[in-house]
């Protein structure tokens, strides 16, 4: 029997984004920009990177943008073209060449609603989803494990992450065993369980290959919580007639779709990039000396700021500053 690959990848972009209201009113979340790149151009990089060619993006109403971006610019390539801006020119033209489908979801319905009108794009074959949200440091190999995880047992996979007790409730949790290499057998689950009820704390995040039975279940599957249909429901009743696995990542996610993993996410990306770093590390630094010789972390400790986390997160930031050599972080 010849082993079936992945060949094509789902974007699911029909979200209202009221996380980041009102900056999301007319603009599409997935449009915001991390540094120079809008956060769906990072999950379309990972895709391509790993050989997927076919790529369908599942948009709704005012995503039009999101169409514009993967579009060809012929006014503005002309302008970059006589303007002789040969790296801007190569920086815009660089998605041109890559055929995107859309499919508009009418309403937003949940994430298990938005996979199954992509069944007219994937058809029998199996295929990954990428929500644009969960950020992957662009030098982890998570999403390519996952594809040769998929291909060598012939199974769905979903990619997982250890997280805190108090986050357990924010994610989709599963339970399974472990049958070694960061791979677990999953037998069940839970979609944002009090950390109490939790079988685990394994969290699903926004990285799927799916095989496409998946489809069956969505299409008589009912609304699950908040009224939508739940992608973590389905996975539920697939894992109870056929093989489920999760892949542990242990690398480098940030949450954008949250204000704070949003900056977190902007920061680190910054300190990488290959223009920008020198300067921004200098800046960050700047901030780390006017920061502390304002009153000391002393008297912050006594007057009750940066206390706690924070203050270890100011230390963990100048750890970034050495980087350079700019800056000592301070011994603890």
């Amino acid at each position: 029997m010849k082993l079936q690959t992945v060949k094509k990848a789902v974007f699911p972009a029909a979200g209202l984004g009221t996380r980041f209201l009102p900056a999301t009113k007319a603009s599409p979340k997935e449009m915001l920009p991390l540094v120079d790149k809008p956060l769906i151009q990072y999950a379309v990089e990972e895709a391509r990177n790993c050989g997927i060619e076919e790529l369908l993006i599942i948009t709704g109403k005012q995503k039009r943008a999101i169409e514009d971006h993967f579009d060809s610019a012929y006014e503005l390539e002309d302008a970059l073209t006589k303007k002789g801006k040969k790296e801007l020119l190569e920086m815009v033209r660089k998605l041109n060449h890559i055929d995107f489908a859309y499919i508009r979801q009418r309403a937003p319905l949940g994430l298990g609603h938005a996979i199954l009108c992509a069944k007219p794009f994937v058809k029998d074959e199996p295929f990954a989803v990428l929500l644009s949200d969960d950020v992957i440091d662009p030098d982890s190999s998570l999403l390519a494990d996952m594809i040769r995880i998929s291909t060598e047992r012939q199974a769905p996979v979903v990619a997982v992450e250890s997280v805190s007790e108090e986050d357990v409730e924010k994610y989709g949790i599963i339970d399974g065993s472990d049958e070694g290499g960061g791979i677990y057998r999953i037998e069940r689950l839970v979609e944002k369980p009090k950390a109490s009820e939790a079988p685990s704390r394994f969290a699903i995040i926004g990285r799927y290959i799916l095989t496409p039975d998946i489809f069956d279940i969505l299409e008589t599957l009912p609304a699950g919580k908040g009224g939508e249909v739940q992608l973590t429901d389905a996975l539920n009743r697939l894992a109870a007639r056929r093989p489920v696995f999760g892949y542990l990542f242990k690398g480098k996610r940030y949450d954008a779709g949250d204000k704070l993993g949003f900056l977190q996410a902007t920061v680190e990306l910054a300190l990488k990039d290959k223009v920008l770093s020198a300067g921004f590390r200098e800046f960050l630094a700047g901030l780390m000396k006017d920061e502390f010789s304002f009153s000391g972390p002393d008297h912050r400790r006594r007057s009750g700021q940066h206390t706690g986390n924070s203050a270890l997160k100011v230390v963990d930031l100048s750890g970034y500053l050495t980087k350079s050599g700019s800056e000592e972080p301070e011994s603890k």
